[in-house]
């Protein structure tokens, strides 16, 4: 009898303990324009995968540099590489609130050619490094170079997923958005006390005052210092997601990764490990393309890695002119007062130490499922 209660006792003693250790991991939805294979879209969402104090608790796709359709194909297929097909995929938007490609064409036949488009490019410059299908349809997806998976997106929309899942866990849920705003724009439209519910927003996205490193992707922001696809693709979702009432808005602009790259060694290095996400990186690698997304991954798994940060108010132009797209931004106290919000801004990040990071975690074994 001594001996049962002693059992019992210690069990009770060590319910908390195990729900302290269950409730240690760091819940996270990562939103994303996920074209693939690999390149820095899905190579963030590994990134998540591959840390073992993280709870990917979903991935919601929307279009930006491809098709939001052909985009959940890449992410479903990538789970099944890595065997994490727990994760739900959940569709989002396909379109943008008020911007479309023919608004673009109209803006460029005023104001010039955008450098980059991503799905609405109707023909690749010869020039670029960056792999692309020719032009399709939104609702065209053709056979993956990966192979076409077998698993199914979930029901359920993006929208929906987010609202629920923060109103199940109340500030514990982090969301990064790394592809165009639209489905956090959404989400904060439909339901006002999302915003108020997520732990911290980390968005990528967004330009100040990028430095050229020579390569041909920060000589993109030469004459347009202001101006980056995920939030010129969709303008006024940016602008209502700026304007809402996070805990926390943490935003990692183009300016840092200007000074990435990954390289071929680094692809090299982590064929080593020869697991099936090593293999898949190995085949399927974009070398020489800056740390976009992985970046802004890097500095929440990771805040050590920021090196130089700025409080500021940040909103966007919205208006039909050579600056709609443009990232705005004041000083604390300095700005017009229409409803632009505080925004902790990434300036810069040890470089050395985000390789580091993203080599070891491509390198490990993937945990298993929840």
């Amino acid at each position: 009898m001594r001996f049962a209660l002693l059992f019992i006792g210690l069990v009770i003693g060590w319910t908390p303990l195990l729900s302290q250790g269950a409730e240690a991991k760091r819940k996270v939805i990562i939103d994303q324009d996920a074209y693939g294979p690999a390149g820095s879209n899905l190579q963030a969402i590994l990134m998540l995968i591959q840390s073992p104090d993280v709870e990917v608790e979903g991935i919601t796709v929307l279009s930006g540099d491809g098709w939001r359709d052909e985009n959940v194909a890449h992410t479903l297929r990538l789970l099944e590489i890595v065997g994490r097909t727990d994760i739900p995929v959940v569709p989002g938007a396909v379109h943008s609130l008020i911007n479309s490609p023919e608004a673009t064409k109209r803006w460029e036949a005023i104001f010039g050619k955008l450098a980059y488009k991503g799905c609405w490019t109707e023909k690749w410059p010869e020039t670029t490094g960056i792999k692309r299908r020719a032009y399709h349809a939104s609702d065209v997806v053709p056979p993956l170079e990966e192979g076409d998976p077998k698993t199914k997106a979930s029901t359920e929309t993006a929208v929906n997923f987010l609202i629920r899942k923060v109103h199940e866990s109340p500030g514990q849920v982090t969301v990064i958005g790394a592809g165009p705003m639209t489905d956090i724009a959404l989400a904060c439209a439909i339901d006002p006390d999302f915003p108020k519910l997520v732990k911290e927003l980390v968005i990528m996205g967004g330009s100040f005052e990028p430095r050229s490193s020579g390569s041909e992707y920060s000589q993109e922001y030469l004459y347009t210092p202001r101006l980056e696809f995920n939030i010129r693709f969709d303008p006024e979702a940016a602008r209502m997601v700026f304007h809402a009432p996070w805990k926390k808005l943490t935003q990692a602009p183009v300016d840092p990764t200007t000074k990435t790259e990954i390289s071929g060694a680094m692809f090299d290095e982590i064929a080593k490990a020869d697991t099936p996400l090593s293999r898949y990186l190995k085949k399927y690698a974009e070398i020489g393309m800056p740390m976009w997304d992985e970046l802004a991954v890097g500095v929440w798994l990771d805040p050590s890695l920021v090196t130089e940060k700025a409080a500021m108010l940040v909103d966007v132009d919205t208006s039909f002119t050579a600056g709609y797209g443009n990232t705005l931004s004041w000083a604390p106290g300095a700005g017009p007062g229409l409803g632009e919000g505080p925004v902790e801004v990434i300036k810069a990040v040890d470089v050395g130490k985000l390789n580091q990071l993203f080599l070891s975690l491509m390198k490990a074994s993937t945990p298993p499922a929840q």
